[in-house]
């Protein structure tokens, strides 16, 4: 997800400050991704620019409000519709992590697999423990829920993984 489009689908339920979206992106993303308020504003600047949002006065403290154009409403339509790719996505670096380990000489693989089950599992737990503290609503919960499904999904990769390299060893 871009901030880009992050911050057009919070101001598509209308006007908002720059801090105020900066707070909501946050929350909706369950406090996964944070913001610093330079990138919002940065952000917002460029999408002024490209015609996707607009300056919409100031609120009564004083601070300046976005709108968002149609043209902004039909990009964010556009991305919305469009799947992610997986190629859009960062390399996995503990995929290539392992992968070096297992060709590398003189690697415990074994090891370094232990090392990243131990964080996986503890980062299990953490997020377990933030899903039941949320108070958010449920966009904030589907982000938990995503990270605690890959969270998983990597305990049985490791899995596998040690199993591959115990048929290598063998």
């Amino acid at each position: 997800m871009s901030i880009r489009h992050g911050l057009l689908a919070l101001l598509s339920s209308g006007p908002r400050y720059g801090y105020q979206l900066r707070v909501e992106f946050e929350a909706s993303t369950g406090a996964t991704w944070p913001l610093n308020i330079g990138q919002v504003y940065t952000t917002l600047s460029r999408l002024e620019r490209d015609g996707l949002v607009a300056p919409d006065g100031a609120d009564e403290q004083g601070r300046a409000v976005y709108t968002i154009t149609e043209a902004g409403l039909a990009e964010l339509e556009r991305w919305f519709s469009t799947p992610v790719a997986q190629s859009d996505r960062p390399r996995d670096e503990l995929a290539i992590k392992i992968a070096m380990a297992v060709a590398a000489a003189d690697v415990d693989v074994g090891e370094v697999i232990h090392t990243q089950r131990m964080a996986t599992m503890r980062g299990l737990q953490e997020l377990t423990q933030a899903k039941r503290a949320t108070t958010g609503g449920s966009a904030q919960r589907l982000v938990i829920d995503s990270l605690i499904f890959k969270a998983e999904a990597e305990q049985r990769w490791l899995d596998h993984c040690e199993a591959v390299s115990k048929e290598k060893n063998a």
